[in-house]
């Protein structure tokens, strides 16, 4: 199909090749707005005994036509296109991570330095970074070879010395990959993909290093100069062996390829496009979390440039003892409204991991598992600010280690200047109020200033960014108006103020109507905004205390209702520590009452 024809498109039908679930949407112009119509989903068939993803595929779009009541696929299940009389769809565009997605190995000279480079590099261009190693590591030589034998990746990319720079330690990491004879997952037949980009002068020697096992391609350095990163080159490379090698290993790759009317995407770049594309449309920062059980993967489109990572340890059933591990009983306990003992706590979350298809079935359950969501996305969250960092600093040779000193190391992902927190994942989407998936966000990522927080009703972003690579007003329409739930408005000073005094005034305006109050420090405050409402606010902080312009200066502009309406957060950043598990508690139930997500009856025992 030409791009104008599939640009001149009015029902599309697009799906999401998952690990386990194929999902598909309908999207379609009605009454001349872009809305979402109709859904349908099914499990992935890329195992045995299937081994093709086409009857996945199949199958969902085939419950979607049953739930619409109209016919999108012919008697011998092929999709009946263009759209004629009601039936039938214009385009068909799909995203794809099934057989678990890309998984690489990232190798490099210096852990903070060229190594966290390639990583981020990886992880931008939608891959699952399964290990990274680092000339500097201290771990000896056989435990290194034999972590890369166990590693199986899809692909490696191999990293390290500035142009000019580091020859011969580079060289030495491609001589630790030939020994150790790293094979990936596509078999031993098959020459494990490496992208290279590292010092330039080194190309040649490490093409030697690595002989016929392995399937080399050069690009350009992830750090030229130690002070300079470009990671583009690399992510595009990445992104082209990807479609080319590992998408296509999946069972019925090829079938499906000649289903769709656009290139099939790998769902994280989908999703980033259509994070770059809400950024550029609300003139914002966003960041975006997708939570599942055994990940949480991270999405930022801050000061103009895309990062992803992925916490591949972090989750809420598979991963949940991880969780605990990392955050640590004390942490967890914080946000429970009643007390809870370690051993109680730990078998619970143990419970979990062994059982990871259950669902609460019990209030305690419920707090239960909402507590280690907020954890797991804290965590994920601190891990994304630390790689999402313009690095400043310089390299010192000592004989033949490089060690690298950061000077003023600081992420681009800064708080004050998000405009936009999105949250997917069950746990979230499919809290039972609105009210609880908005404050699980805020404690997670304790936004700054005046920030909207929004929920992804049915996780449909993947099927959004690659409709938005053909279509961006179709995508853009269906994000804000079947996509996003707009949860609240979050206002939260930020500063030093004692408490219980005054930190700011504010002035809500909507309908002609007027409210007006002063914010005291320490206090969690919740202002009726209705869903869809637009008002007038203005706020007046206190001299010391930043709502998103400096300290002491007013901040004025139009913010979006929802059902959790406007949210008045004092509370202070970070969120405060107790001295005790009783006053902890104490302040957790007060905080989930005030903002409605349970009621004080319900937290009685």
């Amino acid at each position: 199909m030409k791009e104008s024809e599939i640009e001149a498109s009015e029902v599309f039908a697009i799906t999401d090749c998952g690990s386990t679930t194929t999902k598909a949407i309908l999207i379609e112009r009605v009454d001349g707005h872009w809305r979402q119509t109709y859904r349908g989903d099914a499990q992935t068939t890329v195992e045995a005994p299937s081994e093709d993803v086409t009857i996945g595929v199949r199958a969902a779009l085939h419950d979607m036509q049953e739930a619409c009541g109209r016919r999108i696929l012919s008697e011998d299940g092929e999709l009946l296109r263009p759209c004629r009389d009601g039936e039938g769809v214009d385009a068909y565009l799909s995203t794809s991570s099934a057989g678990g997605g890309l998984q690489m190995l990232v190798m490099g000279l210096v852990r903070r330095l060229s190594a966290r480079s390639g990583e981020a590099a990886a992880l931008g261009a939608g891959a699952i970074v399964t290990d990274v190693l680092a000339y500097d590591d201290l771990s000896s030589m056989a435990k290194q070879v034999e972590r890369l034998r166990q590693a199986r990746p899809d692909m490696i990319l191999l990293v390290g010395g500035e142009d000019g720079g580091a020859v011969v330690q580079v060289v030495e990491l491609a001589e630790l990959l030939a020994a150790a004879s790293t094979r990936s997952r596509t078999g031993e037949s098959a020459p494990t993909p490496v992208v290279f980009a590292g010092n330039r002068d080194a190309a040649q020697a490490v093409s030697e290093q690595l002989g016929e096992g392995f399937e080399l391609h050069v690009v350009k350095n992830v750090r030229p100069l130690v002070e300079l990163e470009q990671l583009g080159p690399t992510r595009e490379k990445i992104h082209e062996l990807f479609l080319e090698h590992v998408m296509q290993q999946a069972p019925g790759y090829s079938r499906l390829s000649a289903m769709v009317d656009a290139p099939i995407l790998p769902t994280p770049s989908a999703v980033g496009n259509m994070l770059r594309a809400a950024a550029k449309e609300r003139r914002t920062d966003v960041v975006c979390v997708d939570i599942g059980g055994a990940t949480t993967d991270l999405f930022s489109v801050c000061a103009d440039r895309y990062h992803r990572t992925v916490s591949a340890n972090l989750g809420m059933s598979y991963s949940a003892t991880n969780v605990l591990v990392e955050a640590g009983l004390a942490q967890i306990r914080r946000w429970l409204p009643w007390p809870m003992d370690d051993g109680t706590l730990r078998n619970a979350v143990m419970n979990k991991t062994i059982r990871p298809t259950t669902v609460p079935d019990t209030m305690e359950e419920l707090h239960l598992e909402q507590a280690l969501a907020r954890e797991a996305m804290r965590l994920a969250y601190d891990q994304h600010k630390r790689f999402a960092t313009d690095l400043a600093g310089r390299v010192s040779e000592r004989g033949f280690d490089s060690i690298f000193r950061a000077q003023g190391e600081r992420s681009f992902v800064r708080p004050m200047d998000i405009g936009l927190f999105i949250g997917s994942g069950g746990v979230v989407s499919h809290a039972p109020r609105h009210a609880q998936a908005a404050l699980m966000l805020i404690d997670s990522f304790e936004p700054e200033g005046v920030t909207a927080m929004a929920k992804d009703s049915i996780f449909m972003m993947p099927h959004l960014g690659v409709l938005a690579s053909v279509c961006e007003e179709a995508a853009l329409s269906v994000l804000e108006h079947d996509c996003l739930i707009d949860l609240c408005t979050c206002v939260a000073p930020v500063g030093e103020v004692r408490l219980g005094r005054p930190c700011l005034r504010f002035a809500l305006t909507a309908n002609g109507a007027t409210e007006q109050g002063t914010l005291v420090w320490g206090e969690l405050r919740r202002l009726d905004l209705f869903t869809g409402q637009w008002a007038e606010l203005e706020l007046v902080p206190v001299k010391g205390v930043n709502v998103g312009h400096g300290k002491g200066r007013p901040w004025q502009g139009k913010v979006r209702g929802g059902p959790v309406g406007l949210v008045l957060d004092a509370r202070g950043r970070p969120l405060p520590a107790f001295d005790t598990p009783v006053s902890a508690q104490g302040a957790t139930r007060h905080w989930l009452v005030a903002l409605g997500a349970y009621t004080a009856s319900e937290l009685e025992r």
